[in-house]
């Protein structure tokens, strides 16, 4: 495993790269702000965040579950599953449990003054997937931590489903739809740009439904999946009602913000 931060850095370069140019190319909205006013300050969100995961956790949750491993701790351990299913097992779980964490920062109103963050963006595109607060990350990772070690989960399982999940998050955020004819049987599996931008919807029914990153399986087995926004795909508004001025498009003005009054709670 150690060549896992370069194996995901690599990832996520392609990834990003990918997207950007795909949005460019087959724009699904007009954008509301340039890129040059949105992009400095969500890539930068991601270098805070990367240096403040890499001082805290320098083994980060594929060292948990290396040691875990080591030690036969967790379901998967102590059954001594094969790989061949500790793998899909350790993927679904680790995905239901990311789904969950995204439930409960919306329901509970501190987590929520973190996750917020992520909803004020003005404008829908790749680089909102990596618009995340410092704290929801840190919080993030001891989730993911907690649920390797009691899974068992394979290192290298843990290590496909970071991938997996940055993967899809830039692509079901990114500024684009999949073909007509795709896109309603892809979302039967897979969450779709078309469907995550629902999420980002400024009504609050809205922003409280298609809570998935990757499986859309999840909030449709707990109803809490939405088809369409209510205003249609062409006038979907997106952001929260708060903290609506261009400024807060700022890196200093996004990092404060679970600190400020206006709580928009996603309730």
């Amino acid at each position: 495993m150690a060549g896992e931060a370069l194996v995901r850095f690599g990832a996520f370069a392609a990834v990003l790269t990918a997207a950007a140019l795909w949005e460019a190319l087959s724009p699904a909205r007009e954008r509301a702000y340039p890129r040059l006013r949105r992009w400095p300050s969500n890539l930068g969100v991601v270098v805070v965040d990367t240096l403040l995961v890499r001082a805290l956790f320098p083994s980060a949750v594929v060292g948990v579950a290396a040691f875990a491993e080591g030690r036969g701790w967790g379901l998967l351990n102590l059954v001594h599953a094969p790989a061949w299913l500790a793998w899909p097992i350790a993927l679904v779980a680790l995905d239901f449990t990311v789904w969950g964490q995204h439930v409960v920062f919306h329901r509970i109103p501190w987590l929520w003054r973190l996750h917020r963050m992520h909803h004020a963006d003005l404008d829908y595109d790749v680089t909102t997937a990596l618009r995340f607060h410092p704290g929801e990350i840190v919080l993030s990772v001891l989730v993911k931590m907690a649920a390797a070690v009691a899974l068992g989960a394979p290192p290298g399982s843990v290590v496909a489903f970071e991938i997996v999940l940055n993967a899809f998050a830039m692509f079901n955020h990114a500024n684009a739809s999949l073909p007509s004819r795709l896109e309603p049987v892809a979302r039967l599996l897979v969450v779709t740009p078309d469907m995550h931008r629902v999420h980002h919807s400024v009504e609050p029914a809205e922003t409280n439904s298609n809570f998935g990153f990757n499986l859309s399986i999840w909030d449709r087995a707990f109803g809490l999946y939405r088809t369409e926004p209510a205003a249609g795909r062409a006038k979907l508004s997106i952001g929260l009602p708060c903290f609506r001025s261009p400024r807060e498009l700022r890196l200093d003005r996004m990092l404060t913000q679970p600190w400020r009054r206006d709580r928009g709670v996603g309730t």
